[in-house]
């Protein structure tokens, strides 16, 4: 949980696959946080775009565990640091 508290503490965060996808191609993104327990085939593109883009991504063990850090009550393949 010690990684997701960076996410939980931050101003502003989106979560979800197209949200970070959206942030990440405004450069609005400072860290992405991604679940391993995600559908490769949901997150691969995201990944990628975070790989060009120079984007740090931290790996969380579940979505479970990321969807609560994020305040919300279902399951987060991702989600992102928004930029202030």
């Amino acid at each position: 949980m010690v990684l997701l508290d960076e996410l939980q503490k931050a101003e502003r965060r989106s979560v979800g696959v197209k949200q970070v996808e959206k942030a990440v191609a405004k450069a609005n993104a400072l860290k992405v946080f991604v679940a391993s327990d995600a559908d490769p085939r949901v997150t691969a593109r995201m990944l990628a775009m975070c790989d060009e883009k120079q984007i740090e991504v931290v790996t969380v063990e579940t979505m479970h565990e990321l969807g609560k850090a994020c305040g919300i009550h279902v399951k987060a393949a991702a989600a992102v640091i928004l930029k202030n």
